[in-house]
């Protein structure tokens, strides 16, 4: 780490780029030393097109809404506080021959005049070579303070490859601005994000350092720093604490809406799927030094209108998604649930308890799966961050669940499953925690282990059904949940047929749902 810092440090040293030369002090003429700009935020975004029946979101709604601001002002900037790429229904899709994985999102982003966009954790879902496709298809500008590509044990900028040449990512961006009656001022930009995936190919340096460091460099050449950021409300507001003197940071990360203010600067987070924006205003008085920042949320509803180019594009892609369904076992738009309760999939509430719809997965689970012993999923491999009305489809499931992912089953001494179980607890409020089957509970009173009223022993093995993405040791504080782990006794064949539920889990939810 002490090697990666080292290099972190001289790279920003090096990539620094001074704002001072556009920054001009007032010499008469109609220049009034005030400059207003807007940014309009969205954030977690892995939907093109408007949910709940087309009433909804949909990225159409968004350049439509960053039009409108620009007609009114022209220093109007569209901005993503990470997470885009992934996860999305489409990661599980292919498009002349190739997964899509994510190139849905930056065709759409390019034709709505996307701005600047930073890495959310989820954009390293996807291989390195599918990260650079977007990347070199992206027309918008990407900043990366705190997350690097390593190769070959070698730590760089990730860079952006067009017929060009390679140009880097840089560590900070300076927009130098004018506005109609000719006032000047500079903005800087950090983009900071949570260094949680641990991809082979990305290093992170810590995003406090980082950003301590380049706010150092920025504040004296630039007339306002902001910070974009993709991380825990809580550190967002430990940052405000840092560097009380930021403009404002627009944030992302959680899903739904966060809002708060510490000391001057806001933190500005909206809901996920574009179902909100951020309207945040700024003027600049650089005469006086002064910077004033006003945020309002933008519900993005009907009352929005389409924007032609960018909703052409949204039908584009979800005319090839319609066609792709199929071929993975899926009628999309074929109800599964015609009556009931609304099924409850919303990130507060399922990482910390259970819900309807977690109980309808784990019971999916038992039924594709029989033998099992146990069925377990995380809840992170859930990222609707909804209630879903009835009636409710497949393709409801398969954006419920976009990771899909195959049922594994596996023998594992109790000491294990008792581990694993223990760690779904620790992990209460993340995507580690866990749901399972309803005759497995926590004696609160003797601190043990129960499946079907019987202790779970330590030395006895057990059959356990879980999602594959668990057996990696990718989960939060799991590393030891693997094929290589002495107390796994055996990992069953995995499952490829379509025709078996246990070949994707929302075939599985699927066929639970059409049994009530």
């Amino acid at each position: 780490m002490k090697k990666l810092s080292a290099w972190v440090y001289l790279l920003v040293s090096l990539s620094f780029v001074s704002c001072s030369s556009t920054r001009k002090s007032v010499t008469g003429g109609k220049d009034n030393g005030k400059l207003d700009l807007v940014f309009v935020q969205v954030n977690d975004v892995y939907e093109i097109a408007p949910l709940e029946d087309g009433k909804v979101g949909g990225m159409a709604r968004v350049a439509s809404l960053k039009k409108q601001y620009k007609e009114q002002n022209p220093n109007t900037f569209l901005v993503m506080a990470g997470d885009f790429l992934s996860p999305s229904v489409y990661n599980s899709l292919k498009y002349q021959g190739k997964r899509i994985r994510g190139a849905q999102m930056v065709e759409a982003m390019n034709t709505a005049g996307m701005d600047i966009a930073i890495f959310g954790n989820h954009e390293f879902d996807i291989n390195e070579s599918e990260l650079q496709e977007r990347i070199n298809e992206s027309i918008f500008q990407w900043v990366s303070s705190n997350s690097f590509q390593k190769k070959d044990n070698v730590v760089k900028s990730f860079v952006k490859t067009t017929t060009a040449g390679a140009v880097p990512i840089p560590d900070t961006y300076i927009m130098n601005l004018t506005d109609a009656d000719g006032t000047k001022a500079n903005v800087g930009f950090i983009g900071l994000t949570l260094p949680f995936n641990k991809a082979s190919y990305v290093a992170y340096a810590d995003p406090f350092s980082m950003a301590d460091t380049l706010y150092a460099r920025l504040k004296n050449s630039c007339d306002a720093v902001v910070a974009i950021t993709h991380q825990a409300m809580e550190d967002d507001i430990l940052l405000a604490q840092r560097l009380p003197g930021l403009a404002v940071i627009i944030g992302g990360h959680e899903h739904d809406r966060r809002f708060q203010k510490v000391g001057d600067v806001y933190i500005t987070k909206a809901h996920a799927n574009a179902r909100s924006a951020y309207i945040i205003k700024m003027r600049i008085n650089t005469r006086k030094h002064r910077l004033t920042v006003k945020p309002s949320l933008q519900v993005i509803d009907a009352s929005i209108p389409m924007e032609p180019a960018t909703d052409l594009v949204v039908k584009k892609w979800t005319d090839i998604a319609d066609k792709n369904y199929a071929s993975l076992g899926f009628d999309a738009k074929k109800i599964v649930l015609q009556k009931g309760d609304p099924l409850d999939g919303r990130e507060t509430e399922i990482r910390s308890g259970e819900t309807n719809f977690t109980g309808m997965i784990v019971k999916g689970m038992q039924l594709a799966a029989p033998l099992a012993d146990v069925a377990i999923i995380n809840a992170g491999a859930i990222r609707v961050d909804d209630i879903l009305p009835m009636p409710v489809t497949q393709y409801d499931m398969i954006r419920s669940m976009p990771f899909g992912g195959a049922i594994t089953e596996v023998d594992m001494k109790g000491s294990l499953l008792i581990k694993v179980l223990e760690t779904g607890i620790k992990n209460r409020g993340i995507g580690g925690f866990l749901h399972y089957n309803e005759d497995l509970v926590n004696d609160n009173s003797t601190h043990q282990w129960l499946l079907k009223g019987k202790v779970i022993g330590a030395a006895k093995t057990y059959r356990v059904a879980m999602l594959d993405f668990l057996m990696t040791g990718g989960e939060a504080n799991m590393d030891f949940l693997t094929a290589k782990n002495p107390d796994v006794v055996k990992v069953y064949p995995a499952i490829t047929d379509v025709a078996d539920p246990r070949s994707d889990i929302r075939l599985a939810i699927i066929r639970y749902m059409e049994t009530l």
